[in-house]
């Protein structure tokens, strides 16, 4: 990822008592017959629509003294295939907050190629449907009309917004291509921002100049970016966030310096981020309050002596106590308080209030800022990088994470939306320091299968399953609110044809003890049968069929979130009339820097055939460099499992 820290602080002095707009939204060409009758997309044969242009403009207002962002974009998109059509549909979404932002669309209209002619079909109001606010954000959207394959649309919409501490991200790059995008930002000179490109399309990008508005006797410093022949995102398995990766702009207000006022810095250094956050009155304040549960703690507390006995409890009196909302944020919304006696609150309301009582203990706890996997990667220092916070226990030389947001989390095991690099401690007298969340424990999945075979095909046999570590998290945040016979027809789903009964599933709300299912099967045809042979997948219904890494090239590092293990063992009972023809070769092989290692085996033992397959990766995140090695590895793995037992009639 290629993050640059743009711009110097300049500083500006002119008075002004109107701002209007100097820059204005570029403009594309009008529509012809050529661009309809295109029936592929030029160099994406397989894209089913593409942005064939996509211009936005930034620049600001003052209205009655107050600064107003407006930002304007206009979109025109090519529909080649049905599959496209979903791109005819669109929505923009902003914040309106208390004092109340805007946002309209207009000059919104289909183009297509009738009998030789192009014909325009405007957007009718019918076509824009505006959803309630939710968390103070405004959504339209837009349904273009008459879209057929081979359509073009264009649309233009304005946000207006009194909050600028970040402008929107500017999107270069999108799942179809994008042929020609440019975005062009003018600032008065009071605000300084700095600004970060992301992602691998090649941005050209104008040195920040510095021009007069004559009109208003002002400064304004204008930013001028284009791309051309963006290509797609790639579709490919095991990635974070595409955001993370995404060719976009961002632009973080760092100065402001408005005449006759004293300076404010807002984003310079993580420590001054982190001093600004902690000192929030929905942060800081919040971890110093401990009134409210006092009198419920302490008989815990008093049940408990060592350091790592007070967390676990302190920990589990949390967890049961209250509910999360499913509304992230490191800032309180009710209070840690109201959250407390209602028994519901966000994450920053749950978890702030374990801290706070962790520090009642007496323990070293403190507040872990963090950006979820779907919030993208903390990497410059601001405010809204973060959007979750998590708390940090230190005993001794050894460091304790907690989320009591999860009923199934315990001490060091995270859910998975936090696992997202590095987090932010900070600490009491505002020093802070990187947390990795990168989790270096295995969560393995141990199966077993014990069945016989009949003379048919048919199978019947034992399934045992344990999950360990975040196997075991994620089997109970997925699973444990089933009941037994949701869970037996999801199974049945995973494991084609086959029939379960007697489902039994242990220690799923005991979070001490390894979570653990087992049941009966049948499957009517599990093998396939020939006029003297049968041909048999050494593991059965386990046995993977494709590699998830189908592409030559990966653009975006594998992520496989947590180190894990499968071990399948698969015990056959040969049936009568029967004996084995050949078995697979063993086979072991590792990959290079320990990234992971796989090993197979098969063997006979009288009337048994036995089946022992391990994969392993030992690397969460694994660079795309690495790529054509981790692909060559897991082509090597599904062509292994899936070479036959081979069954021969008996003479």
């Amino acid at each position: 990822m290629n993050i640059r820290l743009a711009y110097a602080a300049l500083l500006f002095f002119c008075s002004c008592l109107l701002w209007s707009q100097t820059t204005k939204l570029a403009k594309a060409p009008e529509v012809t017959a050529k661009d309809l009758i295109e029936k592929k997309h030029p160099t994406d044969t397989t894209a089913v629509a593409a942005y064939q242009y996509h211009y936005g403009n930034t620049y600001f207002d003052l209205v009655d003294n107050y600064w107003v962002m407006v930002t304007e974009v206009y979109n025109r998109i090519k529909i080649y295939k049905k599959e496209g059509y979903k791109y005819a549909d669109s929505k923009i979404v902003f914040y309106s907050g208390s004092r109340k932002g805007k946002g309209s669309v207009y000059d919104a209209a289909t183009y297509n190629l009738e009998n030789g002619v192009v014909t325009k079909t405007p957007l009718g109001t019918e076509g824009i449907a505006e959803d309630e606010p939710v968390e103070d954000y405004t959504r339209k959207k837009i349904k273009m009309p008459n879209v057929k394959e081979g359509s073009i649309i264009e649309y233009k919409y304005k946000i207006r917004t009194p909050y600028f501490t970040n402008l929107e991200d500017f999107y270069f790059q999108y799942d179809i291509p994008v042929d020609n995008v440019r975005y062009d930002v003018a600032v008065p000179g009071y605000f300084i921002y700095n600004v970060y490109t992301v992602g691998y399309a090649d941005i050209q990008k104008d040195e920040v100049f510095v021009r007069d508005n004559y009109q208003l006797e002002c400064k304004e410093l204008v930013y001028k970016y284009a791309a051309k022949n963006v290509k797609a995102l790639p579709d490919e398995p095991y990635v974070n966030n595409l955001d993370n990766y995404t060719a976009m702009i961002k632009h973080e207000l760092a100065t402001v310096s408005m005449p006759n006022r004293v300076t404010e810095n807002y984003a310079t250094d993580w420590k001054n981020v982190a001093k600004n956050i902690y000192g929030m009155d929905g942060f800081g304040r919040e971890l110093k309050q401990s009134s409210y549960f006092e009198k419920d703690i302490d008989p815990v507390l008093a049940q408990v002596k060592t350091e790592e006995e007070k967390m676990n409890a302190v920990f589990a009196y949390v967890q049961g106590r209250m509910a999360w909302n499913d509304k992230s944020s490191y800032r309180c919304k009710e209070g840690v308080k109201k959250a407390y006696e209602s028994r519901t609150g966000n994450v920053a309301e749950i978890n702030l209030m374990l801290t706070a009582m962790l520090r009642y203990a007496g323990l070293d706890a403190n507040p872990v800022l963090t950006s979820t996997r779907d919030n993208g990667i903390a990497v410059f220092p601001t405010r809204t990088a973060y959007n979750y916070v998590i708390t940090s226990v230190k005993i001794a030389d050894k460091q304790y994470l907690l989320d009591a947001t999860s009923k199934y989390t315990v001490p060091n095991i995270l859910p998975v939306r936090t696992l997202n690099w590095n987090g932010r401690l900070i600490k009491k007298n505002g020093d802070t320091e990187d947390v990795s969340l990168m989790n270096s424990k295995l969560g393995k999945e141990t199966i077993s299968i014990q069945c016989d075979m009949d003379n048919k095909g048919g199978i019947k046999g034992k399934y045992k399953a344990a999950y360990y570590d975040y196997a075991g998290y994620l089997y109970r945040e997925n699973y444990g609110g089933y009941n037994l016979e949701a869970n037996a027809q999801r199974l049945e789903k995973k494991y084609d044809d086959v029939v379960v009964s007697d489902l039994k599933m242990q220690h799923v709300a005991d979070l001490k003890e390894i979570v653990a299912e087992e049941f009966s099967f049948e499957i009517a045809q599990g093998v396939d049968v020939g006029v003297d042979k049968m041909y048999v997948d050494p593991l059965l219904v386990l046995t993977e069929k494709v590699s998830p890494f189908k592409q030559e090239k990966r653009d975006f590092p594998i992520d496989f979130i947590y180190p894990y293990q499968d071990r399948y063992a698969v015990s056959i009972k040969i049936p009568k009339g029967y004996t084995v023809e050949s078995i697979p070769q063993k086979l072991q092989m590792a990959m290079d820097q320990n990234a992971g290692m796989f090993s197979f085996m098969c063997q006979q033992k009288d009337d048994i055939v036995q089946v022992l397959a391990i994969t392993q990766i030992n690397i969460p995140i694994i660079s795309q460099d690495f790529y054509p090695y981790l692909r060559e590895f897991f082509n090597s793995v599904i062509a292994k499992q899936n070479e036959k037992i081979v069954l021969k009639k008996s003479n």
